[in-house]
């Protein structure tokens, strides 16, 4: 049975806190035996996209990253560029829009690396076996690093219904060509009732796959590959999925990138869940969202698929239901747990331990 820490914390609290509560994971899940003095550490983080307020804050991390820094460890930051068009779509506005939302050397200490280089075409393939693939696409130097931390804020999903560890793992270690392939399966539609032709859709898609045709948005399916990106970015709900289905595949495969992304770290790994500001959608939303429930607390396991399990009874204690089943009832988020520890990332099963 996986162990999973919680250090819970109450509304009001000051980034102080937060820092310290991070710490006290740290030590007493004794972290610090993964990291090896001259060794690169990559530190997995969402820095959030532009007009985004929910993601990690830097000021909550500089007690953390001094604590490794003491080790003689040489820790960076990093995340990998996006599959939609926006903020952080490659190395040079995603360094910018990170050093914006203040993770920076002055503040921090340490330098931020995109791992997937300037246009996501820094990878490698990893053999797995997997129910879909038999190699996936991981990021060079998340992949080259010796140890990982892996820093998730859990929020809701379009798509996937619940963003936390795994798909931090699964999306954020992969290049744009490893995103597009687990979003294959999804395939949206236009609802002509709804559409205002307002061309939001558009703006947005990385593929020029839309264009307004007698009043209308139309998706040229042979084009499309996925992404979603028009479905969360639509004012009007006018555009869904193609069919029921289509979070199934993609959280499976999720599963099977997260497993590629650590397959040559064992033991060193080590994995933190955010529950501050849960919102019904990702951290990539251009925009601040309203958060759904009151602040949880952070969690830290050396296993994903147990802290992801822990991080969801947690929250489905708090509101007293399946909160983010009800936000998104077509995306059932326990088949990205479930299918991780079928192919062997971790096990459902934990004891969860109180930090104070």
């Amino acid at each position: 049975m996986s162990i999973v820490w919680f250090a819970p914390l109450k509304e009001g609290y000051e980034a102080a806190l937060v820092s310290q509560k991070v710490v006290a994971l740290y030590d007493v899940a004794n972290f610090q035996r993964i990291f090896g003095p001259n060794e690169y550490t990559a530190i997995k983080i969402h820095f959030g996209e532009k007009n985004n307020t929910g993601y990690i804050k830097p000021a909550w991390l500089k007690p953390f990253l001094d604590k490794i820094k003491g080790l003689r460890t040489q820790p960076f930051l990093t995340d990998t560029n996006t599959l939609y068009r926006g903020q952080r779509f490659n190395s040079i506005d995603h360094l910018l829009q990170a050093h914006e939302h203040g993770f920076s050397i002055n503040n921090l200490g340490v330098p931020v690396i995109i791992a997937d280089g300037l246009l996501s075409k820094n990878f490698s393939e990893i053999e797995i076996k997997g129910k879909y693939f038999s190699s996936v696409k991981i990021a060079n130097d998340i992949l080259h690093a010796h140890s990982l931390v892996v820093l998730s804020h859990m929020t809701g999903h379009v798509l996937s219904g619940l963003g936390a560890t795994i798909k931090n793992l699964a999306m954020g270690c992969a290049p744009r060509s490893g995103k597009q392939v687990q979003h294959a399966d999804v395939k949206p539609e236009v609802t002509s009732e709804k559409c205002k032709a307002c061309g939001l859709c558009i703006k947005w898609c990385p593929v020029d796959a839309i264009e307004i045709y007698d009043g209308v948005a139309r998706i040229n399916s042979e084009i499309c590959y996925g992404c979603a990106e028009c479905i969360a970015t639509c004012r009007y709900q006018a555009i869904k999925h193609s069919f029921s289905n289509a979070s199934i595949p993609l959280q499976e495969k999720m599963a099977e990138y997260a497993l590629g992304a650590v397959k040559d770290k064992k033991g060193k790994v080590c994995y933190f869940n955010f529950l501050t500001h849960i919102s019904k959608e990702c951290d990539c939303m251009g925009k601040a969202q309203d958060k759904i429930i009151q602040d949880i607390g952070i969690l830290a396991s050396y296993d994903p698929v147990a802290l992801d399990q822990a991080s969801i009874d947690l929250l489905n204690e708090k509101a007293g239901s399946d909160i983010l089943g009800h936000l998104w009832p077509g995306n059932d988020y326990n088949v990205q747990i479930s299918h991780a520890e079928k192919i062997g990332l971790g096990s459902k099963d934990y004891e969860l331990n109180y930090v104070e």
